[in-house]
């Protein structure tokens, strides 16, 4: 029973964002959390007055703001959900988007906002981690080149689920890409790590051009699932067959075709993540 509350309240808090309808539902951009229809969750919080900097003591506010919404079987439920370990406080993600939006410092830089985050994402738990992504999330505007070593190093020492895995790269650290494309070639060692964060994270950071229409991603998209394509991890293996359904929104011909020329090596799994979109008679075809 806390299993199915966690996932009904993920599918609840669904929004329109460059995950569509995958995992990353729960996890909707900060700016699209409604105050509504949340079935039995505790009302969302009220905005308050902040300061318009915020003090790394503050963020005991923030701790203390999400205590007020634990919930014993809500956490439990969490928990249940993933196969991998996480540390739950145990408050829904509605809450704790707007909690974000809530506390963010606004007139603070860049750097203070960095490190806000970087002790969000020291005290390891799944709330205040999320709290830490849409902080960045809310900076893509003043991302330069050299902030991709601070995003690699939060993704190799803070990743540890898909959740986080797909929440950072399809947002804060796919928008740094988009806006860089040269920074890409980095990402390419990742493909064959021994991290698997890091190998889904080589094929989902490609999401957010992907969903911005930018073809000259598309050739990157093909390479790195090339790259992936017989890799043995199913959480891998959804992962670049996701990132190919995404690219298939826009250019369907060209991914039917990659797709097909290789349907007899890629992994089922992947393959029906990546046809997914397709007409059924095509969908026929290239499960033969």
């Amino acid at each position: 029973m806390a299993v199915l509350m966690f996932y009904l309240q993920t599918r609840a808090t669904r929004g329109t964002t460059v995950c569509e309808k995958n995992y990353c539902d729960a996890f909707p951009s900060v700016d699209q959390v409604e105050t509504k229809d949340f079935h039995d969750a505790p009302p969302l919080p009220t905005p308050t007055k902040q300061s318009p900097t915020m003090s790394t003591d503050s963020l005991s506010l923030i701790r203390k703001e999400l205590m007020h919404y634990v919930e014993p079987a809500y956490k439990a439920g969490a928990i249940l959900f993933f196969k991998e370990k996480i540390n739950p406080l145990g408050v829904r993600t509605p809450i704790v988007r707007k909690i974000a939006r809530m506390y963010f410092p606004k007139e603070a830089t860049k750097q203070e906002v960095f490190a806000l985050c970087e002790q969000l994402l020291q005290k390891k738990t799944y709330e205040e981690t999320l709290i830490a992504f849409d902080w960045a999330v809310k900076q893509t505007h003043e991302f330069e080149k050299n902030d991709f070593a601070r995003l690699e190093r939060w993704l190799k020492t803070y990743v540890n689920n898909w959740a986080f895995c797909d929440d950072f790269c399809t947002h804060a650290f796919g928008a740094l890409i988009t806006r860089y494309p040269e920074l890409l070639s980095k990402t390419k060692k990742w493909r064959v790590s021994e991290n698997r964060w890091l190998r889904r994270a080589s094929a989902i950071i490609l999401i957010h051009p992907m969903m911005k229409k930018k073809k000259e991603f598309l050739k990157d998209v093909f390479e790195a699932a090339d790259a992936l394509l017989v890799d043995d991890d199913d959480l891998v293996q959804k992962g670049y067959g996701w990132m190919l359904k995404i690219a298939s929104n826009s250019y369907p011909a060209d991914v039917f075709q990659f797709v097909m020329k290789r349907k007899n090596t890629m992994p089922r799994t992947a393959l029906r993540y990546a046809i997914e979109k397709y007409p059924k008679e095509m969908k026929k075809s290239a499960m033969k």
